[in-house]
């Protein structure tokens, strides 16, 4: 009753939730249902509820495959580097861009840094074959001009997780630190003068006022960024390694291998599987290290 009372009282203002209830219903909560996949024998012509229940036989087909400890692996490493370095050089564009005084190149550093946010991952694909493709690449002239032995790059697995990092935080550190920088922006400007008529110097005001202060937010974003930590980028990885057998052992993740699965075998309902235990380790995942966090600090917690 009281929750219907709230409702009816501020009825004009939750009805304007209604139109994001309405997105998250159709595009997040109805294709659920599709999971249905991953416990049956699907058949095109007998569609999801048609097709013949196997039980958890896809997830046996899955496990037998000595794979799987090796996707997974390189899916929660991967995206760990990820997290990591993006979140560290995010939060020292943020402290950086905060100490600049000048507005009108304090506006061009931000929209440099947050600009290549918005570059689709097909054109990065291509920035990364320039630099790094085995007869002409730049990185290999520039090893030519030093007289170093160029590598051929693409047939070299080990080089990758550290390029894919590298590209991954150069994409997406921006974009981090526009979000840092607005919760620097919102800090009391009382503290730091507060601490400047205590003789703290710039560098004692980051380490002791504005680092402490975003501790929240920084771990927020590692909570969101665990939280999808058994999501591999397939438009980054496929798009720069695409179909290179030779890169697997450190590249191939969750989402490119049940994609090859699908589009070689043809198998809807492995594939299901597949994507369905990943979500399941995903929201372990979520859920264990929030609990940790609400044992450590639980202002700073998710739910």
């Amino acid at each position: 009753m009281r929750v219907l009372q709230e409702l009816i009282k501020n009825k004009y203002l939750y009805s304007l939730a209604i139109p994001g209830f309405i997105f998250l219903a159709v595009f997040s909560y109805a294709p659920l249902s599709s999971h249905l996949l991953a416990f049956k024998s699907f058949q095109l012509q007998k569609g999801v509820f048609g097709s013949d229940w196997v039980g958890f036989d896809n997830f046996r087909f899955f496990f037998d495959n000595p794979d799987w400890l090796k996707i997974t692996w390189n899916t929660v490493y991967l995206n760990a580097l990820f997290l990591f370095f993006q979140i560290a050089i995010a939060t020292l564009f943020a402290l950086f861009l905060n100490e600049i005084r000048a507005a009108v190149f304090k506006r061009l550093v931000q929209s440099f840094v947050f600009l290549p946010y918005f570059i689709s991952w097909l054109v990065v694909s291509l920035m990364v074959f320039g630099l790094f493709n085995g007869t002409n690449g730049i990185a290999n002239r520039l090893f030519a001009w030093f007289g170093w032995e160029a590598v051929d790059w693409y047939q070299t697995p080990w080089v990758w997780p550290i390029i894919l990092t590298m590209v991954s935080v150069w994409k997406n550190a921006g974009y981090l630190s526009i979000i840092l920088l607005a919760s620097i922006v919102g800090i009391s400007g009382d503290y730091y003068e507060s601490a400047r008529i205590d003789g703290a110097t710039r560098f004692q005001q980051v380490t002791k006022i504005t680092l402490p202060l975003l501790r929240p937010v920084i771990i927020v974003l590692t909570l969101l960024g665990i939280g999808k930590i058994f999501y591999g980028d397939f438009g980054m990885i496929y798009g720069i390694i695409g179909d290179n057998g030779v890169l697997y052992p450190t590249t191939d993740v969750i989402d490119t291998y049940s994609y090859r699965a699908l589009r070689q075998l043809g198998d809807f309902s492995m594939s299901s599987a597949i994507v369905l235990y990943q979500s399941v380790m995903g929201l372990l995942t979520i859920v264990i290290f929030n609990a940790i966090v609400r044992k450590i600090d639980k202002d700073s917690r998710l739910f």
